[in-house]
């Protein structure tokens, strides 16, 4: 039984545990839906005092134990064990006895609730039925259970940090435990058919290729869910859709800002093939030539004589920037590449 010391930490142990029932099929739904309940077991002990007279499972020296009984979420662990713990303080710094018994906790109570009395150990048992006999489980059956079992979450995450998707952290996490797994089937799709369209590409570009599609996946298109507070669902931007749309900027058809305003309209239920919907609403890249970037660099600078100015005498580069915007704001749109506008910049106020 493990010594668990913050209700933190007692909370991501069951968060553990959830994910590694839901990746074997034990489980469907996570805690809020009834998947999954937790009792958990709180006792106290004042730091630098005598070890505690009881022990549970082995482990001695620890304080009365109470049991809190059927919490139904991640948060509700932390919040009930901080409430218990801070009762059992306060009982124990006036004098008082912590009693063994189970107790309740609701949403949003700051306090726990005595359920019923527990007289010992035997109390925390379930007891055997005798009109049932014991079950055996052959080793031809665990064989085939090992071999059939789904990819363990810590299996996952070394799976995505690893080489193949090089993934931080960060990232892997929430694709991991978002939507019960579904985040990550999407995500799995997206980069597959995305390796795909990009087979002609150096091997530097399609290395990072899957790091590109985890933040559309991850930060865009869940962006534009919790914006529209909408629960997951892989049909509303396919990973079809979501693949063309990454195939086409990594390819420089179109511009960052481009592939966002795509991403949205797919969102809002236009169900044309990204191919399609680029061409038909003349959202592709049309570079500009050296010499319109020129034209349009002076424009912005001819209006900004000022800022110019403080660029060049205190090199305050970082305004650099506002022209580029500036340059997209008042160029066509979809056609003001950031990095060349920039470019053309520095060499027309820099020299």
């Amino acid at each position: 039984m493990p010594q668990i010391h913050t209700p933190a930490t007692a909370a991501a142990c069951v968060r553990k545990l959830q994910a590694i029932v839901q990746s074997c099929g034990a489980v469907t739904t996570g805690m809020e839906m009834g998947g999954l309940r937790a009792d958990v077991n709180v006792s106290v002990r004042r730091r630098g005092e005598a070890a505690g007279q009881h022990q549970y499972d082995g482990i001695t020296g620890l304080g009365q134990r109470t049991e809190i009984k059927n919490l139904s979420s991640f948060k509700a662990v932390e919040d009930a064990i901080i409430a218990e713990k801070n009762r059992q303080i306060e009982v124990l710094e006036s004098g008082g006895v912590i009693e063994g018994e189970t107790r309740g906790w609701a949403i949003g109570s700051t306090e726990t609730r005595r359920l019923r009395g527990k007289e010992g150990s035997v109390d925390y048992r379930y007891m055997p039925d005798p009109d049932i006999p014991p079950l055996i489980i052959g080793e031809d059956l665990l064989s085939r259970l090992r071999e059939s079992l789904p990819t363990a979450p810590d299996a996952l995450l070394t799976l995505l940090v690893g080489s193949e998707f090089n993934l931080p952290i960060e990232d892997a996490k929430p694709l991991i435990e978002l939507d019960d797994g579904a985040r990550l089937e999407y995500y799995h799709d997206v980069v597959d058919i995305l390796r795909s369209l990009q087979v002609d590409r150096d091997d530097k570009t399609r290395a990072g290729l899957a790091r590109v599609a985890s933040n559309w996946v991850l930060h865009e298109l869940g962006g534009l869910l919790t914006k529209a507070d909408q629960a997951w669902d892989a049909e509303i931007v396919p990973a079809r859709s979501l693949a063309h749309l990454i195939d086409h900027l990594q390819r420089k058809l179109i511009t960052g800002p481009t592939a966002k305003q795509v991403l949205a309209t797919i969102f809002d239920g236009d169900h044309r093939p990204v191919p399609q919907l680029l061409e038909e609403e003349n959202l592709l890249l049309r570079p500009l030539s050296r010499e319109e970037y020129i034209a349009l660099a002076e424009s912005v600078i001819a209006l900004n004589p000022q800022m110019v100015e403080q660029i060049r005498s205190k090199n305050q580069l970082g305004k650099l920037g506002w022209f580029v915007g500036q340059m997209m704001r008042t160029g066509e749109k979809g056609r003001v590449e950031a990095p060349k506008a920039e470019d053309i910049l520095r060499e027309l106020i820099l020299g």
